[in-house]
């Protein structure tokens, strides 16, 4: 399915999608302040905590609103959930911790060339050889800090499970990313708030039931400082990257077609990189930077490419 193109505003949606990135860049920096927890953990917490975070939030309307949620909606929140929230976090976490934030980043940046090509694909959408120049500049950015990585790393974790747990993560999101797409314009009755924190629901309800298998799987023992930053973190995580962040990028899924869609993925990339760099204290190097270029081009590509039908329809539809 391919959003009308009476519903698509890129100004407000690229927005969006440049809110959700920086928000979301900000869980590749949480393995490494709560190292000392199991990805798993790391899971249960943030979104025990979104959960709890919505169900607050979506009470004084609950009467109403769950009267327009049938079983199979419920259905469709619940993979939804588990493919972009709790299985993508364990694995991202796994990564990160792993491989390292850069080298996990270069997986993930691969996120909008998957996304697009499946957009593509659907009707009305704009042929794969007008997005193709977008789709080069993304891949080779992605290059550019894998080839960075590889000749920078230098902490001993695994790094070849932590790639692994990356490719895992980057399938998982793919599929997140595609389905709620398309569920959003099934879903056209409900805003972008409301499906974020029934979303929500259906995380912090998971991850609740997991959360004792968490603590079970976890040999060592906290102390009130770990388990008090533990929790900080995960409510910080839940609170900007998953009710804020979520939230606008289901707004901007509500304004823009999946193949541009795929492209604003790329903020992500970007903010991770950008607090990376703040984590470790240092400037990109010259390869870094020319990912850096290869990115932001890749998106204002995209974007051109699709201001031009977008207006065509625009004027139709006035005409």
């Amino acid at each position: 399915m391919h959003h009308p193109a009476e519903h698509h505003n890129l100004g407000k949606g690229i927005a969006c999608g440049m809110g959700a990135g920086a928000l979301w860049g900000l869980v590749f920096l949480a393995p490494e302040l709560i190292r000392s927890f199991t990805p798993l953990e790391m899971a249960c917490g943030r979104y025990v905590l979104y959960g709890l975070f919505a169900a607050a939030m979506v009470a004084p309307r609950w009467r109403v609103l769950s009267h327009t949620v049938p079983l199979r909606t419920w259905w469709t929140l619940n993979w939804l959930s588990f493919a972009g929230n709790t299985a993508y976090y364990v694995l991202l976490s796994s990564a990160v911790k792993n491989g390292g934030i850069t080298t996990t980043t270069l997986v993930i940046g691969f996120l909008p060339v998957l996304v697009t090509l499946v957009g593509s694909r659907d009707k009305d959408a704009l042929p794969l050889r007008q997005l193709l120049p977008s789709i080069t500049l993304c891949v080779a950015g992605a290059i550019c800090i894998g080839w960075q990585a590889m000749h920078t790393h230098s902490v001993a974790r695994a790094p070849f499970f932590g790639l692994l747990c990356a490719v895992a993560a980057l399938g998982s999101w793919t599929l997140y990313a595609v389905g709620n797409s398309r569920a959003l314009v099934r879903q056209r009755h409900f805003s972008a708030h409301d499906w974020n924190l029934l979303t929500g629901l259906a995380t912090g309800a998971q991850n609740l039931a997991l959360l004792p298998l968490a603590l079970l799987l976890d040999p060592t023992t906290h102390g009130l400082a770990q388990w008090s930053n533990f929790a900080l973190v995960s409510a910080g995580v839940a609170l900007l990257a998953s009710i804020a962040g979520n939230a606008l990028w289901n707004r901007m899924n509500q304004l823009l077609p999946l193949t541009l869609v795929g492209q604003m993925i790329l903020f992500e990339t970007l903010f991770s990189l950008c607090y990376g760099f703040i984590w470790e204290q240092r400037m990109p190097t010259g390869t870094q930077a020319v990912a850096f270029g290869c990115v932001v081009f890749s998106v204002l590509l995209c974007v051109r490419a699709h201001r031009k039908p977008v207006a065509q329809a625009t004027n139709a539809s006035t005409a």
